[in-house]
């Protein structure tokens, strides 16, 4: 039998605090160790207790949970998993160092069977992180973004794949390009409450034009269309260039939206105009995506198994054949722009 996931639970909520001992109660993978009401006490407990994963309430007395993660990290690191009811702050605690984050069920006295099927995945994948790289010690140095020498190509798409560690992992490559690049496209696996806070806060930490895309809106040099939490989103050619189309349709691979869908549409679209890059994260979704953009001539790029902080999703499309070069996390951007300059 495999050894259990050892899960400890910071929260001032005591009403909370029973709803996961219900929602873990005899889980054959995950073991809640210990509670704590507050940072304080949980500074306390965790060296005993020595979790594997932490959960992390933002709002809580005597001292929020940004200010924890942060302290956290440079006394005892170990993965931590937001659980908030609010979307204020959660960015910052993934600054701070937090892993990943999952919204709070509204109401605490109904069946919260999706939050814990989340929050389960959550907190699998967190154990499997490799969490040195969360001290960004793979970015690299850039003294200025760089972009495509002369005119961009409008026919060019640049098409990432990210889960677990992705929201940081996209910022790394973003915040290293100039405007001129052309249209870049994004699935990230999030909640429909984070991802257009997510693209505000990468449009203001970027030299690119981000928002979180909407049904119809083109696909433009300068620009990168995150794709709408809850929503899968495809790539269509148009007269005047290309557009993204956003359904609400079953999900795919368990996700919505789903990397697979949105690689598989941009590799029938662009053919070999089509650059994919598939990020850390856990589990396959992407992988068939990535082998289609291969497939119809595109260019592939994986993340490499040292930089990502889960080597699930980019081991599986290299297994596959999908990857045409792996490599870490800081060489990504410069692979990007390389192959954009020379064709080659």
């Amino acid at each position: 039998m495999p050894k259990k996931i050892k899960l400890m639970v910071l929260d001032d909520s005591l009403l909370f605090r029973e709803v996961m001992v219900q929602g873990f109660h005899n889980d054959a993978l995950i073991e809640i160790v210990g509670f704590a009401s507050d940072p304080f006490e949980a500074t306390e407990k965790i060296p005993a207790l020595e979790p594997d994963v932490l959960t992390c309430d933002i709002e809580m007395p005597r001292m929020d949970g940004i200010k924890f993660v942060r302290r956290l990290m440079s006394q005892y690191p170990l993965p931590v998993i937001v659980v908030s009811s609010l979307a204020i702050g959660v960015f910052e605690a993934l600054d701070a160092g937090a892993l990943d984050f999952i919204r709070k069920p509204e109401n605490l006295n109904e069946g919260h069977a999706k939050f814990f099927a989340d929050l389960r995945g959550k907190i699998i994948a967190a154990s499997q992180a490799k969490f040195a790289f969360r001290r960004r010690e793979n970015i690299g140095i850039h003294i200025e973004p760089e972009g495509v020498r002369g005119a961009v190509n409008s026919r060019n798409i640049i098409a990432i794949g990210a889960s677990t560690g992705g929201t940081d992992a996209i910022n790394s490559v973003l915040t290293k390009f100039s405007s001129h690049m052309p249209g870049i496209v994004i699935a990230q696996h999030m909640p429909a409450e984070f991802t257009k806070l997510y693209a505000q806060r990468l449009d203001e930490m970027s030299n690119l034009s981000v928002k979180e895309a909407e049904d119809g809106d083109e696909v433009l040099p300068g620009r990168v269309l995150i794709a709408p939490g809850d929503f899968h989103m495809c790539l269509e050619k148009r007269a005047a260039g290309y557009a993204v189309r956003c359904e609400n349709t079953p999900k795919v691979n368990g996700h919505r939206p789903s990397v697979d869908v949105l690689f598989r549409s941009v590799a029938e679209t662009a053919g070999n105009d089509a650059i994919g890059v598939i990020l850390t994260g856990m589990g396959a979704d992407g992988a068939e995506g990535l082998k289609k953009i291969r497939e119809f001539g595109g260019y592939t790029i994986g993340q490499d198994e040292r930089s990502s902080v889960v080597y699930g999703m980019p081991m599986a499309a290299y297994m596959l054949g999908a990857v045409m070069v792996q490599l870490p996390l800081y060489r990504v951007p410069d692979e990007i722009l390389r192959k954009l300059n020379t064709g080659s």
